[in-house]
């Protein structure tokens, strides 16, 4: 097969020179074809089939040990100007790279099949969705590829009629640590990765394409593109609004996304329409839409149960590929927390021994299509997008954020976003407590300067006036035995219930320095088993630790330099300014 595009077929033909793959597979994104790669790599070992009784269509996936997770020490933002990537973004010059890339890349694909991608981050006709076309010779990586993206024909036939497309190369290589790299040049919308078979470092349409490459082009476009769920609300009234949520990681984002409603809120209803990454574009309007640009999960399954995350439970007992679970003897996939069954054989094929470590790999992935979740919304494929009501914003804090609060405006709200941290836990390495600062949750993501991304931010109401509220949530504050305050899961709704009657202008709110707090009352508590003692500490603003926090937020901001834009600077002032009249 050829492309009708010059530009793509002799990219290809480049490839393949250099790379010396034995053949050449473009992939069409057929259920057929599908099927058939799945069957290539059960016979080869690189997957093996569980259960078809109680998982049909599933199967294994257990990488080198040394291969099981985003690598951001050797991830790279190759810009002419290192400050253009900012002291966000590990830095190389786009020559020297590119050099480095071309001897990994010499001969890497020899005695393998190079497998040509076609894709689209969106549905297949919005005019917000992108293409890309990834070269790989990881036919595990195709599989995935075609459960996380629009992949196969019809993407190459917008790719031809267009004729722009984001260039992804990657090849596992020799999965060697000491040649893994993976390399981002912004300027001519290309990605480069080596020496992994990882899902974040070699399905580059997901982190690479849809927020490192997406997040330039959206700021030279004029859009954002955010490491942000998208979840659909419907109120017993038949009001349905669409939010947009960052969450640094292991703050519940997934679980918010496919929340189900609690039998004390009869009559909500909610959708999912994305779990990690958003696209938001103004419409014609001035309004803010969002699409979801992926159009699967490649989700982290440790803690994963029918309690925590329902949908997801059930979406992944069918049509779903793991990496690096354990198995049970009855050859069920087994990780940490899923509260049924025993594990047999550890992530690494061996007999589970508890002494040895955790059965499952705590970054051990299921991958699966967005359409088994069953919270999805057909609108995840509307072309048009949704229109967002709220932003929000959250993150891990013990003692310092409240419950909930809304930023006075949206100059405030960026700065609510750009301050997001949070607190070590013990699953991380260091010390417990420590504050790591992830502005929009965007901190491994960002493709360029963050000074420059809050600047562009900060652009946004130069443009429209219907811009959407902004909000900040912490299910996690605790008190001084460590416990946890608020229930969260699925009463998490509660929460988002007075977010949209703060959208719908249908509650008051009283006004405090850091934005709108709910009054007493204002977070429904029915058939809650919560004191007014405890909602009061969930809401209570320790002013010591605000100015603390501000402080240090202050600091973080200096290491930006003089391209911090000064919105941003005057809010952070106004702020500290307010807390010390306190």
């Amino acid at each position: 097969m050829t492309s009708k595009l010059s530009a793509l077929q002799d990219w290809v033909d480049e490839v393949a020179d250099h790379t010396q793959p034995n053949e050449i597979h473009w992939c069409n994104g057929s259920d057929a074809e599908f099927q058939q790669l799945v069957d290539e790599m059960t016979v080869s070992g690189t997957l093996s089939a569980l259960n078809p009784e109680t998982y049909p269509n599933c199967y294994l996936h257990l990488s080198d040990p040394s291969d099981v997770a985003r690598v951001e020490h050797l991830t790279f933002v190759c810009t002419r100007k290192q400050e253009d990537a900012g002291p966000n973004n590990n830095w190389m010059d786009p020559a020297e790279a590119r050099a480095k890339m071309d001897a990994l890349f010499e001969g890497a694909m020899r005695g393998r099949t190079m497998y040509v991608i076609p894709y689209c981050m969106g549905p297949i006709d919005s005019p917000y969705a992108r293409c890309g076309v990834e070269i790989t010779d990881s036919p595990y990586v195709a599989v995935n590829m075609r459960l996380m993206t629009r992949m196969g024909s019809a993407a190459l036939e917008r790719i031809e009629r267009e004729g722009k497309f984001v260039k992804g190369l990657h090849s596992t290589g020799d999965l060697d640590p000491e040649r893994r790299f993976i390399m981002h040049f912004p300027d001519e919308l290309s990605i480069m990765s080596v020496g992994s078979g990882y899902g974040g470092n070699a399905l580059l349409g997901k982190k690479c394409h849809a927020l490192r490459i997406a997040s330039y082009q959206a700021r030279n476009e004029g859009w954002l593109a955010e490491h942000m769920l998208i979840v659909g609300l419907e109120s017993p009234n038949g009001s349905v609004h669409y939010l947009a949520c960052a969450f640094p990681s292991a703050c519940g984002k997934t679980n918010l996304a496919m929340l189900i409603p609690p039998h004390s809120m009869p009559g909500w209803k909610v959708w999912t329409l994305g779990d990690d990454i958003a696209w938001l574009h103004l419409d014609d309007s001035g309004r803010l839409r969002a699409i979801n640009p992926e159009s699967g999960y490649f989700g982290v399954v440790p803690g994963t149960n029918a309690k925590t995350n329902k949908n997801a439970f059930d979406m992944i007992t069918h049509d779903t590929i793991f990496t690096n679970v354990a198995r049970t003897a009855d050859n069920e996939p087994w990780w940490e927390d899923k509260q049924t069954g025993e594990p047999a054989f550890d992530w690494q094929g061996r007999e589970y021994d508890p002494q040895i470590g955790k059965a499952a790999h705590p970054n051990s992935r299921f991958t699966v299509a967005a359409k088994n979740n069953p919270s999805y919304s057909a609108l995840a494929d509307a072309p048009e997008g949704v229109p967002i009501s709220a932003i929000v914003f959250g993150g891990r804090r013990a003692r310092l954020a409240p419950l909930v609060y809304e930023a006075k405006n949206w100059q405030h709200g960026v700065m609510v976003g750009a301050s997001v941290g949070s607190e070590t836990t013990a699953a991380a390495i260091g010390e417990v407590g420590v504050v790591r600062r992830d502005p929009m949750a965007m901190k491994p993501f960002c493709g360029y300067n963050f000074a420059d991304y809050w600047a562009h931010w900060m652009s946004f109401p130069d443009r429209t006036d219907k811009l959407p509220k902004i909000f900040h949530v912490n299910w996690f504050r605790q008190d001084q035995d460590g416990k946890f305050l608020w229930p969260g899961f699925g009463e998490n709704l509660r929460v988002l219930r007075w977010i949209i009657d703060r959208c719908e202008g249908d509650i008051g709110a009283k006004e405090t320095p850091i934005g709108f707090l709910p009054e007493d009352g204002g977070i429904d508590t029915a058939e809650l088993d919560i004191s007014d003692e405890t909602m009061k500490e969930l809401l209570r603003i320790d002013v010591e630790r605000w100015r603390t926090e501000n402080q240090h937020f202050g600091d973080y901001l200096d290491t930006f330099g003089d391209r911090v834009p000064e919105a941003l600077r005057v809010e952070q002032q106004r702020l500290a300014q307010k807390l010390e009249k306190l």
